[in-house]
């Protein structure tokens, strides 16, 4: 037995102990209130912590030591012990030494960059790193250390202050090509194209120091701050479905933020809110907060609503770090941890670098206009290297020079250039695809599968598993749909859609579909995944049709267009191989993503070089349902579509629908291709279409009317609008209209209108139609485009009138308007 002196020891040491853990635990929830964090000690002022007594003593002053110092770690929100533990781990144990001379050299390279465009091109934009040079050598901590635990391609995310930088001291491209982008060297290469500098993606190696070579990949993006962050998250899952099971091991996504942005726009969080969904999740993405404490010329204050501009991530349960990015050491020791945190539990990591912005928004920026204080004390701050150096001993003069000469005769050599440097290089898998002008040299494609073909891809479409407890709608469905096949009942979109995917799938074409409700469908026309109704297991009979057959997914999105739409379009540039599409859910929503369409869909092509075959499937069409369940707003993507930079559609049937998916995965171009998809019309008799349809050899651009002779009109429409005119036209037995469907909006099929009107020489007068208003839809883009066409015959229009909103909210209205727009279409016969 134990002796009352021994009981009395334990006793003690356990009190001891408990009183330990409730003294750190204070700490380790409260400890970033009161750690040290702006280098100039004008913002985060300490801020007491919210408990009644404030532990003092030894063991508060340990626990202090480790959270309330240079760094600061959020964490205590973390649901998982076994997390929350191993961080308490790396942050409760002494701190490692970084190799302190290779962190200087990189400090000085850092500075002096920046120093010597300061000096060669005075007041040119460049958005200086200086203030936060501390991201260079926390860059390739985080490479060295996630390349020693597997990672082979990081994909990386940032906005433009200190991208110049990142590419010559992180991607490892040339200074001198760098510089040579300041001597803007043959404008005539971009004429009407390319972008600035400090918006361009490039391409490059990290070697570490044991030999492991990673592939680096610094994304293009516009200035439209963090819109790139769904766009590389896509990237990086495309890599890493490539690479199969070891993907998210591998393949390291890297975001790196401005402290405004992150907390100002709402694409960040729609971008985090991907984090673990299983259509979207990555294995964890690290977020970098470039963090300068003020957001153009507004203070913190001014930008968030909070203590830190990182606070919107606490919405995740993953740890927040936030260092002073005047102490290098601790930002080495935070890149270790974080990198091995993101790699051990495949989660996102947030590290904030705070730090200082050295010149203004930009170098002709004044600052001192608006933060006259902060900037005096910058004025004589003495840069990073400096600083560490005297803080590790070391005299920096010489390697500083030697490196600073370095820099000056790659400028030199820069301006001696002839022409612009190419910084990025496509991986090899786009090398059957093209971009450029599309041309007809691939329209030979032949879309059209025979009979059996499509009966036998019906049988396996239209397949589940044996006790499979299928909905008895849907089990009707899929019945009828087996008869579409066998010729006995007409296609509708919803099975001439996934009868095209299949047919791609069995081929070795990989699909991808995403939206909001997509699995169903809005409008309960896809049933791509069945639900059993007794167990809720789902299954999709698309990805389990052949054992040779490609991948197959569809996921039900977030309620997110902007997001959304950049992870597909991301998805697609590095899956070009692939069938990438992504449903609004109405085509009105897209105007949420119309970030994502400008910047990247219209003109990724001409600012960046860059291709992407994603698809937009756009619900569209007047039905009666108000403003927002009408438009997808036609006439945006016609204002943006010019040097062939994508495909605009309007197919009017189910085998239009069924060729113009087939020829996207089929043809060798990639570009963009937007589809306004019908709604009432999905299962209308009019717009199905038989199996003999199915196996015509193409999407045809534009249908002729074959079924008039000699009209005295012919009305050119695209879409739903064309069919309620020939229901008319069928009710009143007047065959003296003809009615061509326009099924390819952009390019404009020019050659294939003409034949459908000179197909009927006799017609007096064109009449573009179109549901929308006058100044909505296809009607500014179409008449021109119809009077070159003409000749001397009359070309007139019929439309609503314009208006601010896209449609009525009255059904009644809607009928009354739709009503007379048939009328003054077809007119009198006399």
């Amino acid at each position: 037995m134990a002796s009352k002196a021994e009981t009395l020891t334990a006793t003690t040491a356990a009190g001891v102990q408990q009183e330990r853990e409730q003294i750190f635990d204070i700490f380790r929830r409260w400890g970033y209130l009161q750690a040290s964090l702006d280098p100039l000690g004008q913002f985060l002022p300490p801020e007491p912590f919210p408990v009644t007594n404030v532990p003092e003593g030894d063991i508060a002053a340990e626990a202090r030591r480790y959270y309330c110092g240079n760094f600061a770690v959020e964490f205590m929100h973390i649901p998982s012990l076994e997390q929350r533990q191993w961080l308490q781990e790396q942050i409760e144990r002494p701190a490692p030494k970084p190799d302190q001379h290779h962190v200087l050299t990189q400090l000085i390279r850092a500075d002096l960059f920046e120093q010597v465009i300061q000096q060669r091109y005075l007041g040119t934009k460049r958005f200086s790193l200086e203030g936060l040079t501390v991201l260079i050598p926390f860059l390739d901590q985080v490479f060295a250390t996630t390349s020693a635990a597997g990672v082979t391609r990081s994909i990386i995310a940032m906005a433009h202050r200190g991208r110049l930088n990142v590419m010559t001291n992180t991607i490892g491209r040339s200074p001198a090509e760098i510089f040579a982008k300041f001597e803007d060297v043959d404008p005539r290469s971009t004429l009407g194209g390319g972008d600035v500098k400090y918006h361009m993606g490039a391409t490059g190696e990290y070697t570490s120091p044991t030999g492991e070579v990673m592939a680096l990949h610094l994304a293009s993006n516009p200035s439209h701050l963090e819109a790139v962050n769904p766009v590389v998250m896509g990237r990086a899952r495309a890599y890493q479905i490539r690479i199969g099971k070891q993907g998210k091991q591998r393949v390291l996504p890297i975001i790196l933020h401005g402290d405004a942005a992150f907390a100002g726009q709402g694409i960040t969080a729609e971008s985090l809110n991907m984090s673990s969904l299983a259509g979207y999740s990555i294995g964890g993405t690290m977020h970098i907060i470039t963090n300068n404490l003020l957001g153009f010329t507004a203070n913190p204050e001014e930008s968030n609503s909070t203590r830190f501009a990182t606070d919107l991530a606490k919405r995740l349960p993953i740890p927040i770090f936030h260092v002073n990015g005047e102490d290098p050491d601790t930002a080495m020791r935070i890149a270790v941890i974080a990198s091995e945190y993101r790699q051990r539990f495949h989660a996102d990591v947030v590290v904030d670098l705070i730090g200082y912005r050295r010149y203004g928004h930009n170098e002709a920026d004044d600052p001192t206009v608006t933060q006259p204080r902060r900037y005096a004390v910058i004025k004589e701050r003495p840069f990073l290297y400096q600083l560490y150096a005297k803080a590790i001993g070391v005299d920096p003069v010489a390697e500083a020079k030697s490196i600073q000469e370095g820099f000056l005769a790659d400028q030199t050599a820069a301006t001696k250039v002839e022409q612009k440097p190419v910084l990025s290089k496509l991986p090899e898998y786009w090398d059957p695809y093209r971009g450029g002008e599309l041309s007809d040299a691939d329209e030979q494609i032949t879309t059209g599968i025979s009979a059996d073909r499509v009966l036998e891809l019906s049988r396996l479409a239209t397949s589940y598993p044996a006790g499979f407890h299928i909905h008895p709608k849907v089990q009707k469905l899929y019945e009828q749909r087996l008869e579409m096949a066998e010729g006995k009942r007409p296609f509708d979109y919803g099975f001439a859609e996934l009868l095209a995917y299949a047919s791609l799938l069995t081929k070795g074409t990989h699909v991808r579909l995403a939206g909001q409700d997509s699995q169903r469908g809005t409008f309960n026309q896809r049933h791509s995944v069945l639900v059993d109704t007794q167990t809720e297991v789902r299954y999709a009979p698309l990805d389990h049709m052949t054992e040779t057959q490609a991948r197959f997914e569809v996921h039900n999105s977030l309620l997110s267009e902007a997001a959304a739409l950049g992870f597909e379009y991301g998805y697609a540039r590095d899956y070009p191989e692939s069938l990438v599409l992504w449903e609004a859910q109405f085509g009105d929503f897209v105007n949420g993503a119309q970030t994502i369409i400008d910047q990247f869909i219209a003109a990724g092509e001409a600012k960046w070089g860059l291709l992407s075959g994603v698809v937009m499937l756009l619900p569209h069409g007047y039905d009666g349902q108000g403003p927002e369940h009408s438009s997808a707003r036609m006439e945006r993507f016609l204002q943006l579509a010019a040097s062939d930079n994508m495909v605009i559609a309007q197919p009017s049937n189910a085998s239009q629908y069924f060729h113009l998916l087939r020829r996207q995965a089929l043809r060798s171009w990639r570009k963009p291709l937007v589809v306004f998809t019908p709604k009432s019309m999905l299962r209308h008799p009019d717009a199905t279409s038989t199996v003999a349809e199915l196996g015509k050899p193409a999407f045809e651009n534009v249908l002729p009317d074959n079924d008039v002779k000699n009209p005295r009109r012919l009305l050119v429409c695209t879409g739903k609008i064309g069919h309620n005119l020939r229901v008319e036209r069928a009710k009143r037995k007047d065959m003296s209209v003809g009615i061509i469907f326009i099924e390819q909006l952009y390019p404009w099929p020019e050659a294939e209108l003409q034949a459908a009107l000179d197909q009927h020489p006799d017609a007096q007068e064109i009449v573009w139609v179109q549901e929308e208003p006058a100044n909505m839809g296809a009607f500014f883009y179409a008449m021109p485009l119809l009077r070159r066409l003409a000749g001397d015959r009359a070309v007139l229009s019929v439309k609503r009138h314009e208006s601010a909103s896209p449609a009525t909210g009255s059904a009644k209205a809607h009928e009354i308007e739709e009503k007379t727009l048939i009328d003054l279409a077809l007119g009198s016969a006399d």
